[in-house]
């Protein structure tokens, strides 16, 4: 496999962000056994976060060299894509303060995603190359089954990654657009989903109708208790935070869409860091967890912000039937 100026290009003080285009079970054991493998060769720290199937498959070919990797299940910790930043954040820290080298393997694509979730894995992997702009090194190698990307996905896999591996070959992107990788995506517009099915404007003093409209919506859609209050915390926690920096007022919508239920939030406020509810909060501090507890309540966090206003629209699977 031909890497050399292309890998060079991706940066040697921070992340090492490539992507590896795979075609079948032979073209993924390609792209990840022999880069673990190297790894451990080298006396790295190796983490890989794929879905299970794709986690047997690797580890069945890594024989007693499996013992040194670690392995996060990508369908517990990633149908929210917004919760997989954090935990390479964690990953890299402990290397950090054990001195050691990283590297990673990952698999946020998966044919089954939804358009919603499809546009916040490629919103994730841009807001990688700003997370780990700076020291220290290490590698992560984001892999994709190429016949299974529609033309969007496929085009943002060559935008986000400095570097992409096809056909053998590694080749810095010509399509990679940097800074603007991230900038844009994050102020775009998200799709419309039409009329609501309900809408409360609220305020200072409306929190709390704004806790029941959840409830009732989240009952509607045969969500059980558990996760009822689990979304009545995470859009109490957002609203707050209109209240709070998005002009005092907001409003809330709610939709049932290819069956979830859709709670959004949206005030005229303008959030400004782009990595907003991915950072673990400093609890002593208070504050910054707002979008850190929906990120970890909801199944899908879609935030974007522009001089227009802040949206922040809340996932959960819905379920009846």
């Amino acid at each position: 496999m031909a890497t050399g100026s292309a890998l060079a290009s991706a940066g040697a003080d921070g992340i090492r962000h490539e992507a590896f285009l795979y075609r079948g079970d032979v073209g993924f054991l390609s792209a990840t056994r022999d880069f673990v493998l190297a790894g451990l060769a080298a006396d790295e720290d190796v983490l890989v976060v794929l879905p299970p199937q794709r986690t047997a498959q690797l580890r069945a070919t890594l024989g007693r060299a499996v013992k040194r990797v670690e392995f996060l299940d990508l369908d517990e910790i990633g149908r929210n894509p917004a919760r997989l930043l954090p935990a390479w954040r964690e990953f890299v820290e402990r290397g950090l303060t054990s001195g050691r080298s990283m590297r990673g393997v990952g698999e946020p694509v998966r044919p089954e995603r939804s358009a919603p979730e499809l546009r916040e894995c490629l919103l994730h992997e841009a807001l990688l190359n700003e997370a780990f702009v700076g020291p220290p090194s290490w590698r992560l190698r984001c892999v994709y089954e190429a016949p299974a990307l529609d033309p969007d996905t496929a085009e943002g896999v060559w935008r986000t990654h400095p570097v992409v591996v096809d056909g053998g070959f590694a080749r810095a992107s010509t399509r990679w657009r940097g800074e603007q990788a991230w900038a844009d995506p994050f102020a775009e517009r998200l799709p419309d989903l039409g009329p609501p099915a309900a809408e409360l404007a609220f305020g200072p003093a409306d929190l709390g109708l704004v806790r029941a409209a959840v409830t009732h919506a989240a009952r509607g859609e045969g969500l059980d208790s558990d996760r009822v209050d689990d979304l009545e915390l995470a859009v109490h926690e957002v609203a707050t935070n209109s209240v709070r920096h998005g002009g005092g007022r907001g409003t809330v919508r709610f939709w049932s869409a290819a069956g979830d239920l859709v709670c959004e939030v949206t005030d005229a406020g303008l959030v400004t860091d782009r990595l907003a509810g991915r950072r673990r909060p400093d609890l002593e501090l208070g504050g910054g967890r707002g979008l850190w507890l929906a990120n970890q309540l909801c199944d899908l966090v879609q935030l974007r912000s522009s001089a227009a206003g802040t949206v922040v629209r809340m996932h959960m699977a819905g379920g009846r039937g």
